[in-house]
């Protein structure tokens, strides 16, 4: 079941980020490096829509969306549990936050992703625009943007 979340999931929150990116074989040194980019913060609630994949009262996954102005959305997070990785609860997130921009009128939907993610969001029809490199010398992250033709 996806629901809004509260400031009392941001901790927790936090540590499925982590845990997530973890997923991908990076070192505990560099998620650690993460750390900051990666913690969700009370001001987040305030400005940005955060919700949660719940089974059972477990949080399996969440994202944070940012309506960066009225045509334009900004995925901020979408992170699942490992344990819940491959399971659907990511696709589900994302058609929840395509679903919310598309009826609040926006036109597209952006995201810097991680490369691992890439065919993840390749898949759900997004495509890159552009590529920004990272904190990690040659490695770059693809920025990709999914266009709502029904919003045109």
């Amino acid at each position: 079941m996806i629901i809004r979340a509260t400031v009392a999931n941001a901790k927790e929150l936090t540590e499925i980020a982590l845990k997530s990116k973890s997923y991908w074989g990076y070192s505990d040194e560099l998620i650690e490096s993460w750390r900051e980019d990666l913690t969700i913060t009370t001001k987040m609630f305030e400005d940005f829509d955060v919700y949660i994949f719940q089974i059972n009262t477990e949080i399996a996954g969440f994202y944070i969306l940012n309506r960066t102005n009225i045509t334009t959305s900004f995925l901020e997070f979408l992170f699942v549990l490992p344990k819940y990785i491959k399971q659907g609860i990511g696709k589900q997130l994302l058609a929840h936050a395509i679903a919310y921009c598309i009826d609040s009128g926006s036109k597209v939907l952006n995201v810097l992703s991680d490369p691992n993610a890439q065919a993840f969001y390749a898949k759900h029809g997004f495509k890159v625009v552009a590529k920004k490199e990272s904190s990690i010398k040659d490695r770059f992250l693809p920025e990709m943007e999914l266009k709502f033709l029904e919003n045109r």
